[in-house]
């Protein structure tokens, strides 16, 4: 996963909703990856670990497009995702690969962020940064997109969606962790980007607005177990689904939760949270047996919180200023209502 637990900041507006469902997204991950949920012949862990991952990509796709339909500065968007996202990626991933001893050979694709791809492998400590190869890949995809059309390059990203989520149908893949068989929960979010920002007609937007979200929370979980079958393939729309119906007008417990405080500052430590809970899990704190590593649990999530925190505020956010810094030399920000003329703005 990466920020977001990778997304991109809002250019225009805060929506404050939105830190909320990072929160839980991170949370969901955490818990899946962390905790006894339900008997273990329900296979609740893994159900709720993907339904977290869900939501991550979503929360992605719809930053990051909001972010490069007012901005179509695809330069300055590399240079605010890479300052994101690789000083702490490639630190974990160069600590993990030197501590275990990792063949040469597995450095190039560790670090260019292809090790989800068949053909390649991670390393067990950063099994985890499948999810980050995949946000990666799509930063480069949608930059080229941009790159190459502009603005209205962003109308192909429905019709790219259904067609990789037409691929897993074809491949029966309900769950997998290669690029071309995931990244549709990814592009879904920008479908979502799309809707919210009326670029695919106000209808839509209002639909969404008028779906139930207590109802899709199961739904959502559902679509991400094993034995769901089918449903899988619908998890990217349900996911989104879930998120835009909160957007304009979230019912206010719910708003209430996903717009306290503290899920704020867990949103805020999210990505920081996503590498070292996983790291963790390989190390001391993650061995022993079922009883002696349910015990050193709370010792494992602490220090995942004391080290997101202390690398949050105290070593991304120096990349993460000088990336602003590069970035604000690009163009200024512009509306983001559709571009009906189709220029680059």
């Amino acid at each position: 996963m990466g920020g977001s637990m990778l997304g991109e900041g809002n250019p225009s507006r805060r929506l404050a909703v939105l830190d909320g469902w990072r929160a839980v997204s991170i949370l969901l991950v955490m818990a899946g990856h962390l905790l006894p949920i339900g008997p273990s012949f329900l296979k609740l862990n893994a159900a709720v670990a993907a339904g977290g991952m869900a939501l991550f990509f979503i929360l992605s796709g719809f930053l990051i497009a909001r972010f490069l339909m007012a901005k179509d500065d695809v330069p300055g968007f590399l240079i605010r995702r890479a300052a994101r996202i690789l000083p702490l990626a490639w630190l974990a991933m160069a600590v993990a690969l030197i501590v275990t001893r990792a063949p040469w050979e597995a450095y190039p694709s560790h670090f260019l962020f292809l090790s989800n791809l068949p053909g390649f492998h991670l390393i067990p400590e950063v099994e985890h940064f499948w999810s980050l190869c995949v946000e990666v890949q799509f930063y480069v995809g949608i930059a080229a997109l941009v790159g190459l059309f502009g603005r209205r390059g962003l109308y192909a990203l429905p019709v790219i969606c259904l067609a990789v989520t037409a691929h897993r149908i074809a491949w029966g893949a309900h769950l997998d962790f290669v690029t071309w068989r995931r990244v549709d929960e990814i592009l879904a979010g920008c479908i979502l980007a799309l809707l919210h920002s009326g670029w695919l007609g106000e209808r839509p937007a209002r639909w969404l607005g008028r779906l139930n979200p207590y109802l899709l929370m199961p739904l959502l979980l559902a679509s991400a177990h094993a034995d769901a079958g089918a449903l899988n393939y619908l998890r990217p729309y349900i996911a989104m689904a879930l998120v835009g119906s909160t957007l304009h007008a979230a019912p206010r417990h719910l708003a209430r939760v996903l717009e306290a405080r503290s899920m704020a500052y867990v949103a805020q430590v999210s990505f920081a949270l996503y590498v070292f809970h996983g790291m963790l899990m390989s190390s001391w704190l993650g061995t022993g047996d079922k009883i002696v590593k349910y015990a050193k649990r709370p010792l494992l999530i602490a220090a995942s919180f004391a080290l997101a925190h202390l690398s949050t505020f105290h070593f991304e956010s120096r990349f993460i200023a000088l990336g602003h810094r590069f970035a604000g030399r690009g163009r200024p920000v512009n509306s983001v209502a559709p571009a009906a003329s189709g220029r680059r703005a």
